[in-house]
């Protein structure tokens, strides 16, 4: 077993180009804190007992509605990938994404961005702070 290093959870911006051959994926350079979440929905599957009503009924759940969630902030970095990124920020446009997680694997489809923030001082450099969600089912490639 072996420890994995945090800035190698990446979130890579696809190029949407797929012709003459396959899209390139490129990391959104600058993030410095990230994290990313994995969640699911509980349906309630409880049914109480029939035959003896007066028993506590036995809580039971489903998993329901799938989550993945890529957030990250750091300093604003521009270049012509983090251009192109912006557009689908302030186009609210979905974009292809893989999310990299060390030791795991990369969860690649369609991302939307639901919040972007960006801040500074007045001698500092800009900071960012993005929040990603899955825009579509995502295909998950186990590390290997």
């Amino acid at each position: 077993m072996s420890q994995q290093i945090g800035r190698l959870l990446l979130i890579k911006i696809g190029d949407g180009n797929t012709d003459p051959g396959p899209e390139v994926f490129s990391n959104l350079c600058g993030i410095v804190t990230r994290s990313f979440n994995m969640s699911a929905n509980e349906v309630d599957t409880t049914i109480p007992d029939c035959t003896n009503p007066e028993n506590t009924p036995q809580r039971t759940v489903e998993p329901g509605i799938k989550n993945r969630t890529f957030s990250g902030s750091g300093k604003f970095v521009k270049s012509a990938n983090t251009t192109a990124f912006m557009q689908h920020v302030i186009d609210a446009t979905k974009f292809n994404a893989e999310v990299v997680v060390p030791g795991l694997g990369e969860f690649t489809g369609e991302w939307m961005v639901s919040e972007f923030e960006v801040s500074g001082e007045q001698e500092g450099n800009m900071d960012f702070s993005a929040t990603f969600v899955a825009a579509g089912a995502l295909t998950f490639t186990a590390e290997a």
